[in-house]
């Protein structure tokens, strides 16, 4: 029998039962602990340890060696190496070479003592609720015990190491966006690697840079990556310009769990009806807001864009070093990405998407039937809103783009500030900040007669269209396991506040993390999360190019707002004729 077919085995365990499992072996190692201390003629038992270690390393995803196999015996290292020979000749343990030479290896449960454990599980269960009592179990509840199955039902187990390290040479190399989440991936880089049994060599890029590389990549003709990160409005220009691979081609859907993404984000990663990444940040903007300072001023949540501008024109007070409002105000990037999301919170798409319940069609764009539509009624009154917002607004509102907007709120010199969920690290693990813990979270305020929306951002990640297929396999492994809602948790409980998945959102360990993670569902399942705001054409960079350059000749006063307006409007219709519509 081979670690392959322990792995099987391990998979025949629903993540409920894995995690009665991890409390059972916690349970046991305690109570071993309890009799070897108490009782001074009670010898440790090693191969009842050693087993208690492999199972734990298997379960949680760690390397166990033979030296730490032994460590975890508690008896002399002679005699728990005669005991490790014998699990191994009696079928419990299986050993994988960890180098090519195949001197170091590392230690795994084999399928016969994983099934052993998975029985003994039970059996400790079901003798605590004989002995003990639990509540009374209605036959399809069985698995309840000791209020456990609340938590068994939505507690997410930790990572398992993959039963076949990935044999790719050199490693799995990927291209990422540098923000928080992607840099908590790269503090946990080692673990990964245990994980995946290889090594992972990551780049990260400010947003701009990484577009640029990850274009000039697809004219290479072999991909240096072989996993990219793409920003979600980007999706259709590299789906149109063979950037990324389907991954209906190289993959079976079903084994993501599509239905377990919160629904936007994963819409967001389709190109005419076929995806093109997985999702492994879903962000939203939302409203960050001072619950203490709304509370001290006598002030409701603001949920309509003339509630926003009162609270902020109230908690606007410069003498004192505090600021209303902060948002992405810097020319270009920055402020052209506000520029859609304003658009949006007065009901209007920054192309004529038909209109559907709970917002606008996104499923056709890919049959470029759309236009820009940027000089209209409703382009006017967010224009207004903008230079109104300005006036409550720090002095450098325009060279502030995504962090320096938070940063002064973290620091307390800012009452509201708009910012990606990504961003909350930056005041939540901050003890020192008067943000922390004072923090609410709100979708958009909407426009008068339009509805409060959360507008998505976030990375998807792909594939290269370019890479060679003897690579595909590894990648396609390496993107599971970096997009599943292990990784995801594990994310979250390192610092991140981003998550595209439902399940993720809702174990109770990642909901103690932050508030940030129960406000977000909500908003998914009131229809608030959408991504139409920044809808993925392949058009949309210079549009945001194009609003965020004329929309901040407005705000420095070099052109009226009817002026910025017109002035976009013929911009963006000039890319539109270039890219060939009449």
């Amino acid at each position: 029998m081979n670690v392959m077919g322990a792995y099987k085995a391990s998979q025949t365990v629903s993540p409920q039962a894995k995690t009665e499992m991890l409390r059972i072996v916690s349970f046991l190692e305690d109570f071993g602990g309890e009799l070897e201390d108490t009782f001074e003629l009670f010898a440790p038992n090693p191969f009842y340890r050693m087993a208690l270690h492999l199972i734990r390393g298997h379960l949680e995803g760690k390397i166990i060696t033979p030296t730490s196999l032994i460590g975890a015996s508690r008896v002399p290292y002679a005699t728990a190496n005669r005991r490790m020979k014998e699990m191994i000749e009696a079928g419990l343990i299986e050993q994988r070479p960890r180098t090519k030479s195949g001197k170091s290896v590392s230690m795994h449960p084999s399928e016969k003592l994983l099934e052993q454990w998975m029985q003994l599980s039970g059996r400790v269960r079901r003798q605590g609720e004989a002995s003990f009592g639990g509540r009374e179990q209605a036959p399809d509840t069985a698995d309840y015990y000791y209020g456990g199955s609340y938590l068994a039902a939505q507690s997410i187990p930790p990572l398992q190491i993959l039963a076949e390290p990935l044999k790719v040479s050199g490693g799995i190399r990927v291209l990422v966006h540098g923000d928080p989440t992607f840099m908590v991936m790269e503090n946990l880089k080692r673990q990964f690697e245990q994980v995946i049994g290889t090594q992972i060599h990551q780049r990260a890029f400010s947003i701009d840079r990484l577009r640029e590389e990850a274009i000039r990549n697809a004219e290479r003709k072999v991909s240096r990556y072989d996993i990219v990160a793409v920003d979600l409005p980007w999706v259709g220009g590299f789906a149109e310009r063979g950037v990324l691979m389907p991954l209906d081609e190289a993959m079976d859907i079903a084994r993501l769990d599509p239905a377990d993404f919160h629904t936007a984000g994963w819409k967001a990663a389709h190109w005419a009806g076929r995806p093109y990444g997985v999702p492994a940040q879903t962000t939203p903007e939302l409203l960050f807001y001072r619950r203490d300072l709304f509370a001290e001023a006598g002030l409701e949540p603001p949920a309509t864009t003339d509630a926003l501008l009162d609270a902020a024109r109230v908690l606007h007070d410069p003498q004192r070093g505090r600021h209303g409002i902060a948002w992405n105000a810097a020319r270009g990037t920055a402020l052209g990405h506000t520029v859609l999301m304003t658009l949006a919170d007065f009901g209007q798409p920054i192309l004529n998407l038909p209109e559907i319940a709970g917002g606008f069609d996104t499923d056709h764009l890919a049959e470029r039937d759309y236009r820009p539509t940027i000089d209209t009624e409703a382009g006017l009154r967010a224009a207004e809103f903008l230079m109104e917002l300005l006036k409550y607004s720090p002095p450098d509102i325009l060279s502030m783009s995504w962090y320096e907007r938070v940063r002064p709120y973290a620091a307390g010199n800012i009452a509201m500030a708009y910012g990606y969920t990504l961003l909350a690290p930056y005041f939540e693990l901050d003890p020192s900040s008067p943000a922390a813990g004072q923090t609410g979270y709100l979708p958009h305020p909407a426009g008068p007669g339009a509805s409060p929306v959360a507008p998505v951002g976030g990375y998807v990640m792909g594939i290269p269209a370019n890479l060679p297929p003897e690579r595909v396999r590894a990648a396609v492994e390496a993107l599971i396991v970096f997009t599943s809602p292990q990784a995801q948790k594990l994310y979250v409980q390192n610092g991140s506040r981003t998550n595209p998945r439902y399940s993720v959102g809702a174990d109770p360990e990642v909901r103690r993390t932050s508030p940030i993670f129960e406000a977000v569902d909500g908003m998914s399942w009131r229809d608030e999360l959408q991504f139409w705001p920044r809808p993925p054409v392949p058009e949309i960079c210079d549009i945001i190019q194009i609003c965020g350059e004329e929309f901040h000749d407005m705000l420095r006063g070099i052109a009226s707002p009817r002026e910025a307006l017109r002035k976009a409007q013929e911009r963006a219709d000039a890319v539109m004729r270039a890219n060939g519509f009449t």
